[in-house]
């Protein structure tokens, strides 16, 4: 049995330990992370870019059994543990990672990119395609009278994303950096569309039965 207010006691806990202001050199390199889902297991690819040309640098995933379902506000739980596997055999760590879910666009302000950001210690940024928590007003959603992430439609006739700084970033910079690795026609910034292809690919693998999750 999962205890969920012990874990948003964690969340809150940890959540004291975000930075939302630029805390980091010029970034050479970014990374993008994305989960695929097999059964019950949990297929998490990290793709590292060159951040002026968006050359793939290395790209790893790591598969892990899931310890719990998808639920909204706790998807560091489910999608971490294979995050941080995969992240441990990187041999060029990202100055900058894109994950696929919320920073602080969340309700105890401490969603997947925040979570993994403090984890690793890294500047994260979180970009999610539903809105989790808040209210939009122009092209920034509040969450208690805070900005909490940005309202960006980054193809044409495509539905807004909602881009939120993760970590040791501020949401202004968040921005531009997704921006900044816009690919055309891509809805997703290259780090993170490389990632989520590269993640369906390692599922598939799974599926044939040609690479097992680790417990």
């Amino acid at each position: 049995m999962i205890d969920f207010e012990k874990l948003k006691e964690e969340q809150l806990k940890l959540a004291k330990k975000v930075i939302v202001r630029d805390s980091f050199d010029k970034p050479e390199l970014i990374g993008g992370v994305d989960c695929a889902f097999s059964n019950d297991n949990v297929v998490a690819a990290v793709v590292v870019c060159d951040f002026r040309t968006m050359e793939i640098k290395e790209k790893v995933f790591a598969v892990k059994k899931a310890n719990m379902p998808y639920i909204a506000g706790f998807l560091a739980y489910r999608e971490g543990p294979a995050i941080s596997e995969a992240f441990t055999k990187l041999q060029n760590k990202p100055d900058i990672m894109i994950f696929d879910g919320n920073g602080i666009l969340h309700p105890r302000r401490f969603g997947l990119a925040s979570h993994m950001g403090v984890a690793f210690d890294v500047a994260s940024i979180g970009i999610a395609k539903q809105l989790l928590v808040g209210e939009e007003k122009g092209n920034v959603v509040y969450v208690d009278k805070g900005a909490r992430a940005a309202v960006v439609v980054t193809r044409e006739k495509s539905k807004p994303v909602y881009i939120s700084p993760g970590h040791k970033i501020s949401l202004k910079t968040s921005v531009e950096i997704v921006k900044k690795c816009m690919k055309f026609p891509h809805k997703l910034p290259e780090p993170l569309h490389l990632a989520h292809r590269y993640a369906n690919e390692a599922r598939d693998k799974v599926e044939k039965g040609e690479l097992k999750a680790e417990s």
